[in-house]
């Protein structure tokens, strides 16, 4: 069945129905990738987001290869892929041999990167987020490539605004989000000498059911635990509609790379989150702090332009995460830290 704004549940029972509809395409996707010739690889593909995505441009391309490249200290990751036919090679991506010897194919989804436990090493951090681009680049040059990165790389800016466009220079506090600069500029710049086309896929918030700023807020509120609005507004997009958008990308990549902004449309106050999610769940949220004027927004116009609206709004997300939440289903346990303002993760 493929995906559509008519035929979303009401509610996600478990983590089986959670992967089915997170990989479940829609036509819109299908019709781009049938524009794009070749293969696909996802360099990254054992974090958060690379699963799905690698099963969802699967299901919306049964007859293509798709290969998800990775460490797999998690062999779990590796035996998911597999189940859905998808190729999972290992590959250490700080190993520069060992990219010279994964396929040659037409194109590329770069996920790999460090950001949790950023300020722990920050040489580690810089080398994921800077190195491995560069080693990569270099090595599949007549690839497209769509690139991850992040809306951090912007500055602030005000709240009562439509977010940062694609034009603002990057200008981010900490040095993960300096790194994830470091990532574009190493695309950016191969992608000149090479003449690779490709997409900088700057993203805020992705979210499923386990883990995201929804999350993160319903679960304080069950546990009463207090939420900070200091930093106090936010956007995110429903992690399948990401997906489909940075795979979407492929189809519409520019020589020299350049960005695009993804994430919901809509700049969300997280004091109108909590009660909204307070509501369903039956509990007063704890409120502190108080909202600045400036947040990480991102405006997502030329992604509304190009692919349409997020498939799953504010108002579904919010319900299913509600239930997910109430009936102490399982969570990533990786807080997003939506409330930092210094960029130190």
């Amino acid at each position: 069945m493929l995906l559509t704004r008519d035929n979303l549940p009401d509610a996600i029972p478990d983590i089986a129905a959670l992967d089915q509809l997170l990989c479940r395409p829609s036509q819109a996707l299908i019709d781009d990738l049938q524009k794009v010739d070749g293969d696909i690889m996802i360099l990254g593909v054992a974090g958060k987001m690379g699963p799905t995505l690698a099963g969802l441009a699967k299901a919306a391309l049964p007859h293509r290869r798709v290969i998800g490249v990775a460490r797999f200290s998690d062999t779990s990751v590796k035996t998911w892929l597999q189940a859905r036919n998808i190729e999972a090679l290992n590959c250490d991506l700080l190993d520069e041999a060992a990219i010279k010897t994964l396929p040659k194919v037409k194109n590329i989804i770069f996920m790999a990167g460090r950001k949790f436990g950023a300020e722990g090493d920050l040489s580690l951090t810089w080398a994921m987020n800077a190195h491995v681009p560069a080693l990569v680049a270099q090595a599949l040059p007549d690839s497209r490539i769509v690139a991850f990165s992040t809306g951090c790389v912007y500055p602030f800016v005000p709240v009562n605004g439509k977010g940062a466009d694609e034009s603002v220079a990057p200008d981010p506090p900490g040095e993960y989000a300096q790194s994830c600069v470091g990532r574009e500029r190493m695309f950016e710049y191969f992608s000149r000498r090479f003449s690779t086309p490709g997409r900088l896929f700057r993203l805020n918030y992705a979210i499923d059911m386990r883990y995201g700023v929804l999350h993160d807020i319903a679960t304080k509120i069950l546990g009463g635990k207090p939420i900070d609005v200091s930093l106090g507004h936010v956007n995110f997009i429903w992690q399948g509609d990401a997906a489909a958008q940075a795979l979407r990308c492929l189809a519409h990549c520019d020589t020299p790379t350049s960005p695009i902004n993804v994430s919901g449309h809509e700049i969300l106050r997280v004091r109108d989150l909590a009660a909204q999610l307070g509501a369903l769940l039956g509990r007063e949220p704890i409120i502190v702090g108080t909202e600045g004027p400036t947040a990480w927004l991102t405006d997502t116009s030329q992604a509304v332009k190009m692919f349409g609206l997020p498939i799953v709004d504010t108002k579904q997300l919010t319900a299913w995460t509600a239930d997910w939440v109430a009936r102490s289903m399982p969570s990533l346990g990786k807080p997003t830290k939506f409330e930092v303002r210094d960029g130190r993760y």
